[in-house]
């Protein structure tokens, strides 16, 4: 299973919020930290907002903060949320499969996808920030493209 580039970024924005403690960042500064678009990472960060995951506040002093709700939320609830319910393969498109009505293998792969969300269930955000990864994530804090630390 792969997944999508929004559903990696909002791991990584999660994790650099994790690591920052009560210090506000700006979608800007973990973009170029991350070495991602901004427009990209905005956008992920709306959706994380949306799920009450990050608190944003404009303006002077403003910023993005972890929400208590999520430095505790499942890693696998996260990935759900930014994956969608969708198959893993297509079954109904355009030219429908003409084994959907007698296929093993959809329920098959359905079984492994949710096998892989439930392995990441018990992971919280906070459990992904714990050491070796929290230092190297505080090593990028500040640093932006062509930044040495």
């Amino acid at each position: 299973m792969r997944l999508t580039k929004a559903t990696d970024l909002a791991l990584r924005a999660v994790m650099r919020l994790a690591v920052s403690g009560a210090e506000l960042g700006t979608a800007r500064q973990i973009a170029e930290e991350m070495r991602v678009p901004y427009t990209h990472l905005a956008k992920v960060v709306a959706q994380l907002q949306h799920l009450g995951v990050v608190e944003t506040r404009r303006g002077r002093g403003g910023g993005l903060t972890l929400t208590p709700y999520g430095r505790t939320v499942s890693v696998g609830h996260l990935v759900r949320e930014f994956e969608g319910a969708g198959e893993v393969v297509e079954c109904e498109g355009d030219v429908p499969c003409p084994l959907r009505q007698a296929c093993r293998l959809r329920m098959a792969l359905r079984q492994a996808q949710e096998a892989f969300y439930a392995s990441l269930d018990p992971l919280t955000v906070a459990n992904l920030v714990e050491s070796p990864t929290g230092p190297v994530l505080l090593g990028l804090v500040g640093r932006g493209p062509g930044l040495s630390g």
